[in-house]
């Protein structure tokens, strides 16, 4: 008897599992089975097959007590929060929770048959995925007691073989990339955080400096969290300021806190713009004290704040009045609205809908911003132009706005990766154009990913309920990849990593499962086992070569790594991105193409 695995309730066991066509396969003699007693059978348990995604596979399960069933999981939505199946068979077994039931499932091409103890129940034909993993699921207690996989001579040759090609293939792409070297690492002992940091040049050097953010968690598990601390440190691990109290304990969080660095007021030297203890503060970047601060506004709504006034979720730049540059502040709250001040902070004007997590300023015909906020467009004057909000039941975790055609005189448009509304697409005047329910989409990424596909491409993973799925969508909306090459969320980084026009994404500095992906989603860069921190990242320039470093911290150390190889040619790459100074957990990250010339 192999050992006893325990399955409670809606989660599938990866990485403990023989994987067909992926991994390996295991010779027992049987065809595919798995040996389980239910322990409830108000839902299924089963075992997957030909798993593509955790939203694309085949399943044979025991369900409600009286019915086995053969399915195929689709990986679209047709319908809000209702999954897609596609029904193979099903066939009368009534089963309970007292001894242990042998599942079975043979594939040979687009046949299957499917047995339980030995008795062919349902046999069936499809051919949408050919190949795949094979693994356990359940919605119900359930003890599985043995599971195989196998398969014949040929069929083992076969599989070998595509290993050995994908892998062949993965060695080239790695040794033709410039590989992960360190270039500085310090210590943040203390004071240190999560993914609650800002880049920016506080001292006045020209290089970025890191502000770091520890956060008091009060009312609720991932909204009001109130900033305790904030860090400034320098690139080589001097600490240039410290403002509140540093506990080690408020290292980490889930959601955005309202603080940025930025030249708020045009001279030439950068500020810190946060909200703390109900204050919205102008700081000196160089020296971390107030300059400047006002009260903020009275909380709109008691029964969705606890505060009587507003704590703060996150803070962006945008121009509303008519800077040459963006210096009005936008305030909001977790999701239902959002404040505007001038640089005098001075409030202008307030907005509120849906407004997800985060908003994106895009030049208008006038030089003033055009504001995207959840499901909705505003103009500089506070007028909504259109919006969504209403109609759109979950929120967007992440949205843009712009011209990724390629073709210079195309209309700008709005893309959004809507949570459990998976992706959106609108035209300038908020028409709907695509929407494409994928799951739980999130960290949407906007870059030049692919050389062989016209314009820009937006690539974005999947969140809670269906994890760790990428998908790559054209500028038009059309999938062009989707693969399952994590299994969690992912910041989703732009990575200019070889300064020849093609990006990478970077998913995590883990060794294992993160590493910078491509445009196919193949892992083409991978770091160091060098027992670096993976706990966070992010992508920035730091040598002045126009390539980005990647920086990788916890709570404890910072590494940053750089290329190992200088760049050669006579132009390099150098994206136009998202300003440093509207940084958020939740931002779409959106790298434009630029070239520059190399002196």
């Amino acid at each position: 008897m192999r050992e006893e695995i325990f399955v409670l309730g809606r989660e599938y066991l990866r990485n403990r599992l023989a994987r067909a066509a992926n991994d390996r396969v295991v010779f027992l003699g049987d065809p595919n089975h798995s040996v389980e007693k239910p322990l409830a059978v108000q839902d299924m348990a089963g075992l997957v097959f030909r798993y593509h995604t955790n939203r694309h596979y085949y399943l044979f399960a025991l369900s409600g007590g009286h019915q086995a069933r053969l399915a195929l999981h689709l990986p679209l939505e047709k319908t809000f929060r209702v999954p897609e199946w596609k029904e193979l068979g099903t066939a009368a077994f009534d089963y309970d929770v007292k001894r242990y039931y042998t599942l079975r499932v043979e594939n040979a091409g687009p046949r299957i048959r499917a047995s339980i103890d030995g008795k062919l129940v349902i046999e069936a034909s499809d051919s949408e995925i050919s190949k795949g993993k094979t693994g356990l699921t359940a919605e119900a207690p359930t003890r599985y007691r043995d599971f195989a996989v196998t398969a014949p001579e040929a069929a083992v040759k076969a599989i070998q073989d595509r290993i050995g090609a994908r892998e062949a293939e993965l060695a080239k792409l790695r040794a033709e990339n410039p590989q992960p070297k360190l270039w500085k690492k310090f210590n943040i002992h203390g004071f240190g955080a999560g993914r609650n940091v800002r880049f920016g040049d506080l001292d006045g050097d020209g290089v970025p400096d890191m502000l770091i953010a520890q956060n008091g968690p009060h009312a609720h598990a991932d909204a009001f969290d109130a900033i305790s601390c904030l860090t400034a440190i320098n690139f080589d691990g001097k600490v240039l300021w410290q403002s509140g109290r540093p506990n080690p304990g408020n290292g980490l969080l889930t959601n955005d806190t309202p603080f940025q660095i930025h030249d708020i007021d045009g001279d030439g030297h950068n500020e810190v713009v946060a909200v703390r203890d109900f204050k919205l503060e102008i700081l000196d970047g160089k020296t971390g004290r107030v300059r400047r601060w006002v009260w903020m506004p009275k909380a709109p709504d008691a029964r969705d704040h606890p505060y009587d006034l507003v704590l703060g979720d996150s803070i962006a730049f945008v121009n509303v009045t008519g800077h040459s540059d963006r210096r009005d502040i936008l305030v909001k709250d977790r999701y239902t609205h959002f404040w505007i001040f001038n640089n005098r902070l001075e409030l202008l004007w307030s907005g509120d809908g849906q407004t997800g997590h985060y908003p994106y300023p895009f030049a208008g015909p006038d030089g003033r911003d055009l504001i995207a906020i959840g499901y909705a467009l505003w103009d500089p004057s506070g007028k909504p132009l259109w919006s969504h909000d209403r109609e759109l039941r979950d929120h967007a975790d992440g949205i843009m706005m712009g011209n990724l055609s390629g073709d210079p005189h195309a209309e700008p448009r709005v893309y959004a990766s809507g949570s459990d509304e998976g992706f959106i697409l609108f035209d300038r005047q908020g028409n709907i154009l695509k929407h494409v329910r994928v799951g739980h989409n999130q960290s949407p990424a906007v870059a030049k990913f692919r050389m062989d596909v016209p314009g820009l491409q937006y690539m974005t993973v999947n969140f809670w309920r269906n994890p760790g799925i990428v998908t790559l969508f054209d500028w038009d909306g059309n999938i062009l990849e989707q693969q399952e090459p994590i299994h969690t969320g992912s910041c989703m980084l732009p990575a200019n990593w070889r300064g020849d026009g093609q990006e990478f994404l970077l998913l995590s500095g883990n060794v294992k499962e993160g590493g910078l992906i491509d445009g196919k989603l193949r892992r083409v860069v991978m770091f160091p086992n060098d027992g670096h921190p993976d706990l966070a990242a992010n992508v920035l320039d730091v040598t002045g070569d126009a390539r980005d470093e990647i920086v990788v911290w916890d709570t404890e150390r910072v590494w940053i790594y750089t290329q190992d190889r200088p760049f050669t040619g006579s132009r390099i790459y150098a994206p136009l991105r998202n300003p440093e100074y509207n940084e958020s957990n939740y931002r779409t990250m959106v790298s434009l193409p630029n070239w520059k010339d190399v002196k």
